[in-house]
């Protein structure tokens, strides 16, 4: 999950949204200074850094996603990686790793206090939520804080929960990860000085409860008896291969896969001859975008991504650009597309499914469905093809020793004396090496 979450998060600070709240954040000052990820020239006040490399692991949605919903990873991550630089003392590999899982559990569990959170979400972006309370808990853990502090950590982190799905499938969505980062940081570093919320904050339906209609809290039955086991034990998490909503992958795999049907009974594939694609998909209003004319819409589309599959045979990062979604054959194509929602696949990721039916001019059809896409907990990416993805996001920001070295230590975390080198890595861009190089020589 780290080593996805800094791939993801090292592509996303090339993108627009990313360099917007670097500028903002460039404004403030600070005596600590934490690194940017990408940037060999630029650092921040440690609440910023976690900001804007938030925002970067969200930029494109491509960061990992749970059940129940949420990207359990993007608020957790840049937190600690930006706190662990301001600490006078050194962190450790083990130090970061235990936090990280930690920060996780903390999400994990306060998601299963709701049977809504278990269904695509309706109101509130699901990192909003519990990302700030992993966060506030993560670096509540690496700052050592007592039980009464870390109680308050999250009173205030609650104070800065939520943020609304009406701005999903904007530029606006990838601030609520940074956001998330950035304040559970913050309400940890608060409650350090002596700053107090109410220790009840998790128990009262006025308190965390207002982000849930069916909030119950309960007690840690296991944790009580001693047998405490982590949620991560029992449950992966799912790796994503493409840019976009974790229900995009579904619907992708499900388009390949009656591609080849059409390619193997007709012996090529004409998109002239298509008369009518068909998507049965579970309902969610915020990612049904007939036309989508931003890369933001597209990443939130059914439609776009079973027609970018259907007309390239693949779906990548470069599918989201402005050529690529104005492209007058996409543009066809979305216009034969009708959307069904059949009773029994409920908005759910751990049991909807996505169907694709094409019909020719012929009248022939050829239909495909995906339960399971590969990436999903249930059949999760390998190791290989998971340090694939992660070399080829960080390659095009980070110099060959760069991307490496990231690979070793994360790899290597629970035995790293010093955290300190990652950081070093993370900022090792082509450009700082060829800079390197030619001081180096002279």
């Amino acid at each position: 999950m780290i080593l996805d979450t800094l791939g993801v998060g090292l592509l996303g600070t090339r993108t627009a949204v990313f360099n917007k709240a670097l500028t903002y954040s460039q404004l403030l000052s600070s005596e600590e200074r934490s690194s940017v990820w990408g940037k060999s020239d630029v650092t921040l006040p440690p609440q910023y850094a976690a900001f804007v490399n938030g925002i970067a692991v969200h930029s494109m949605d491509y960061d990992d996603t749970w059940h129940p919903a949420t990207h359990p990873s993007g608020a957790v991550l840049p937190a600690l990686l930006a706190l662990a630089e301001a600490l006078p003392r050194q962190t450790s590999g083990l130090d970061l790793l235990l936090a990280f899982n930690v920060g996780i559990e903390v999400q994990g569990r306060l998601m299963r206090f709701s049977r809504e959170a278990y269904n695509i979400p309706e109101r509130f972006h699901p990192p909003s939520v519990v990302g700030v309370m992993g966060s506030a808990a993560a670096s509540a853990k690496l700052l050592g804080l007592s039980p009464a502090q870390c109680c308050h950590a999250l009173a205030i982190a609650a104070s800065s929960a939520g943020a609304p799905l009406a701005n999903a499938a904007t530029q606006t969505k990838p601030l609520h990860i940074g956001n998330a980062a950035r304040k559970g940081l913050e309400a940890a570093r608060l409650a350090q000085i002596g700053l107090e919320g109410n220790p009840a904050i998790l128990d009262m339906d006025r308190g965390f409860g207002v982000y849930y209609k069916d909030y119950s809290p309960s007690v840690i039955a296991d944790w009580a008896s001693g047998s405490f086991k982590w949620i991560l034990e029992d449950q992966n998490v799912a790796i994503k291969r493409i840019p976009a909503h974790l229900g995009m992958h579904w619907v992708v795999d499900a388009a390949l896969a009656a591609r080849r049907k059409l390619e193997n009974t007709a012996g090529n594939f004409d998109i002239s001859q298509i008369r009518q694609v068909t998507l049965r998909v579970p309902p969610s209003k915020y990612v049904n975008c007939p036309v989508p004319a931003t890369e933001h819409q597209a990443r939130h589309s059914f439609q776009f991504n079973a027609c970018c599959a259907l007309l390239d045979n693949e779906v990548t990062v470069a599918s989201f650009n402005e050529a690529q979604i104005n492209r007058p054959a996409l543009s066809r194509l979305l216009s034969k597309v009708k959307m069904e929602i059949p009773k029994d696949n409920q908005p759910s990721f751990d049991t909807m499914y996505c169907e694709v039916e094409i019909e020719t001019d012929q009248r022939q059809t050829h239909t495909a469905r995906c339960d399971t896409f590969y990436g999903h907990w249930r059949k999760p990416l390998s190791q290989k093809d998971l340090v694939e993805k992660f070399s080829l996001n960080a390659s095009s920001v980070l110099c060959t020793d760069g991307v490496d070295g990231v690979i070793d230590v994360i790899g290597n975390l629970e035995r790293v004396s010093e955290c300190s080198p990652l950081s070093s890595y993370l900022r090792m861009t082509s450009s700082s090496h060829r800079e390197l190089c030619s001081t180096r020589a002279l």
